[in-house]
């Protein structure tokens, strides 16, 4: 069955910004039966923003980064440790973060942390990110980010499933390595692989787990990019029956108010060609109980569509 997300606004162009909006949003989405909200990721910034706009480093064509350089971004996992505190059965995710700018060992550790105090809760989403200059400041070589985020997943993982862990490859070697408290979801934290319909991506995808965020063209156009994937994926050894998508919810809006009908109707060929995970991007009235309402509407008609 289909669930429903929610994304976060953690950033702000306001370098002081106020945060209790979306944390006030994390709490209505638990109360309502939303079943996963997620948050961005970026540490640091360089000046040069125009390369959000290039695909060939991982922007988006024609697209404009959403602040400045001294724009707000909150740290991810630190983020979704409060709204762990305030909320008790809607999933927590990152969409993404950049795991290859983090240590690997810390990583494991830190999300570990947060899916044990969660309850088992947490989804990582992950991706390799668009800007050099953030690799660069953390001391990392911007053109191997691809490589950099496959070695952080499976030192990740095989710290999360050994019990005593050895790890070796070019970049690193340990043995008889203890990680404790061992996420609670069995097999690790679930990955979710951010990418466009490439071999690369595939391969990431059959490797660490079946969970796929397109990007690009593919979020733009899901139900081509669905069947493309799926057969890189059984080209790379994946299993494409078992391959989970997120793809946005088709928002229909009329005079100004949200269709629900209309809503279901267009999210039906979408879920038939594979989205699992519908993103949902809304405009929520700024009083509370209005924008709960709303929401709580619209997981009502969704569970009753047999969509979720």
């Amino acid at each position: 069955m289909a669930q429903l997300s929610i994304t976060l606004k953690t950033f702000s162009g306001d370098p002081v910004g106020d945060w209790r909006p979306i944390l006030d949003q994390a709490r209505i989405a638990d109360e309502v039966g939303i079943d996963r909200v997620v948050v961005p990721d970026h540490v640091v910034f360089g000046e040069h923003l125009e390369a959000y706009g290039q695909p060939e480093l991982g922007g988006r064509s024609g697209a404009t980064q959403p602040t400045g350089p001294d724009g707000a971004w909150l740290e991810p996992l630190t983020t979704l440790s409060v709204i762990c505190g305030l909320t008790s059965r809607v999933r927590l995710g990152t969409a993404v973060i950049l795991a290859a700018l983090r240590r690997p060992v810390v990583l494991a550790k830190a999300a570990a942390t947060l899916d044990v105090l969660s309850g088992g809760r947490l989804d990582l989403g992950v991706g390799v990110g668009w800007q050099r200059q953030e690799y660069e400041a953390a001391g990392l070589n911007f053109d191997r980010r691809g490589a950099l985020l496959d070695h952080t997943l499976d030192v990740c993982q095989t710290l999360w499933r050994e019990p005593r862990a050895s790890y070796s490859s070019d970049q690193l070697h340990f043995e008889a390595i203890h990680l404790m408290p061992k996420p609670l979801q069995q097999g690790g934290i679930p990955i979710w692989v951010s990418g466009t319909v490439t071999a690369p991506v595939a391969r990431r995808l059959a490797r660490f787990g079946m969970r796929w965020i397109p990007w690009g063209p593919a979020a733009d156009d899901v139900i081509p990019a669905i069947a493309r994937m799926k057969e890189l994926l059984a080209a790379a050894g994946g299993d494409p029956s078992a391959l989970q998508v997120v793809g946005s919810l088709p928002i229909v809006l009329n005079d100004g108010r949200l269709d629900l009908e209309a809503t279901i109707d267009a999210a039906r060929p979408l879920a038939a060609a594979g989205v699992s995970d519908f993103r949902v991007r809304l405009r929520l009235p700024a009083e509370r109980e209005a924008g709960a309402e709303q929401l709580s509407e619209l997981v009502t008609a969704f569970r009753a569509s047999g969509l979720g």
